[in-house]
């Protein structure tokens, strides 16, 4: 796809379209949570703006530095699962971070900008230091990782950044800096906004408040049937309904949240919850109901992987494309800053 041509503007380059910064951590395969919580929101959005999705390799490694194959060998994954759900690169700039080295440039500048003690206030770190069991050994890349997402943010220029309620912090983490800098070099980046997105959230197939990769309560996208099968055999019901005549209770039942989710039939779950919670409708009815389900909407989505997955290097090339765009424009961004901080010296 062409490079637009960024025109210059007081608060930096201004696209025909409103840019839209969004991406992942390369930590394993992508989920049906991702796909409710982000993927299909991507997909409404990838005809409407500019949108850029980051494969933060980087990121990952800040919590994965003693095993960075996990990260490394996921960048094909996390893309294979991108190419699988139907984002179109001829629409949307996938690239990988660690190879546009004007992203860590921008991430020296601002850690100036900000101080440890405000990083340490950001509810989101507080939140996932606390998940990730660190304690007192919270390694300093985690810690710093809100102004590497501000450099991520704002190298392409991003207007828009969608993100759910619990990720508010790190927007506004990254708003904080670009209005230090404006205020202090003149007008040079641009200040994003939050866009919050009418998505849900998956729960776990553990009953879970969400699929987690680490705890393994999660249906990959990349899943066979087979494992499908299993996993939805084994999901989270109702612990009290213990024969098929007993009344269940559907609220906080895993298995009608999916239906909820990816069931196009509407009336047909809503006959399904009202005969649960009467009596008379078994687990194993209502799984088999959700395994069809779930089986006709990743079915397409496994035959689109699968073609990908058999030229690994097409698909790496698509990366590599990317990446080189998306390079050309931090780039731009990267000598306004230096420009600005007079740090432009030939």
């Amino acid at each position: 796809m062409p490079q637009k041509k960024s025109t210059p503007a007081k608060n930096g380059a201004t696209p025909a379209k409103k840019r839209i910064l969004t991406g992942d951590r390369p930590t394993g395969p992508l989920h049906l949570g991702h796909y409710v919580g982000s993927l299909a929101n991507r997909l409404k959005l990838q005809d409407e703006y500019e949108e850029f999705i980051l494969i933060a390799d980087l990121q990952g490694l800040t919590d994965n530095a003693a095993n960075p194959k996990k990260i490394s060998e996921n960048v094909l994954t996390v893309m294979l699962d991108y190419l699988a759900v139907g984002l179109d690169p001829a629409k949307v700039t996938i690239y990988i971070q660690s190879q546009i080295p004007e992203f860590t440039e921008l991430f020296n500048y601002y850690l100036n900008l900000v101080t440890v003690a405000r990083l340490e206030r950001n509810p989101t770190v507080k939140e996932e230091i606390k998940q990730k069991g660190f304690g007192s050994s919270i390694p300093a890349g985690f810690l710093v990782y809100p102004v590497s997402q501000a450099a991520d943010i704002t190298g392409p220029g991003a207007h828009l950044v969608p993100v759910g309620a619990d990720q508010l912090p790190m927007v506004e983490q990254t708003r904080e800096i670009v209005r230090t800098f404006n205020r202090l070099y003149g007008e040079t980046l641009i200040e994003p906004e939050a866009l919050i997105p009418k998505v849900g959230r998956l729960v776990g197939t553990d009953g879970g408040a969400k699929m987690i990769k680490s705890i393994g309560n999660t249906i990959n996208l990349s899943d066979d049937a087979d494992t499908v099968a299993k996993k939805v055999k084994g999901m989270y019901t109702d612990p009290k309904h213990l024969r098929v005549e007993d009344p269940g209770t559907v609220e906080g039942n895993a298995v009608f949240a999916y239906l909820d989710a990816f069931d196009p039939r509407k009336e047909e779950t809503e006959d399904l919850k009202t005969r649960y919670r009467k009596g008379g409708l078994g687990d194993t009815e209502v799984k088999a109901r959700l395994l069809e389900v779930l089986e006709d909407f990743l079915a397409p989505i496994r035959a689109r992987r699968a073609l990908y997955a058999s030229d690994p290097a097409q698909v790496m090339d698509l990366l590599r494309m990317g990446t080189e765009k998306t390079r050309v424009v931090v780039q731009e961004t990267a000598a306004r800053v230096r420009k600005a901080v007079g740090t432009q010296y030939f």
